[in-house]
């Protein structure tokens, strides 16, 4: 079932998302986290007919594009809705989601790549954020 998350199979299906919550994709460094994680935005851009975020790194993106899937044409309509968002840092990240509220259109996913990346301080630090940004789209989630 989490495959099909990154993998859509059946363009008819009913989409697989409604329940997502918040998504962990974790591995080390190299082995596609950004790809699937690409395919997982043109997957749910396609299923919801809405928007999606891609927050990434500009100088990551650009020394290591993501790769599409078999089969996904660059020229599709559907990646016009994905939106790259170009953060560098864990303050863009704070900046990004407490002005979250104000957008007047939600988007179906925010995705983060590499989150732990943007943060430069020790792990028990990066936890505690994972844990407060986790709380946050949670409350987030119940409010739309």
């Amino acid at each position: 079932m989490m495959a099909e998350r990154f993998f859509s199979c059946n363009p008819t299906a009913v989409p697989p998302f409604d329940d997502a919550g918040i998504i962990l994709l974790s591995g080390p460094a190299c082995c596609g986290k950004t790809s699937l994680l690409f395919q997982f935005a043109i997957n749910r851009a396609a299923e919801s007919g809405r928007h999606v975020v891609f927050i990434c790194s500009k100088g990551r993106l650009e020394n290591s594009p993501p790769f599409l899937s078999q089969g996904v044409d660059p020229s599709l309509n559907v990646l016009q809705r994905v939106q790259i968002k170009y953060i560098e840092d864990d303050e863009g990240i704070r900046k990004y989601f407490a002005a979250f509220h104000l957008l007047d259109d939600f988007p179906a996913a925010v995705i983060v790549d590499d989150f732990t990346g943007f943060f430069s301080e020790s792990s028990d630090y990066v936890e505690a954020i994972i844990g407060a940004v986790s709380k946050d789209m949670e409350i987030l989630e119940l409010v739309i």
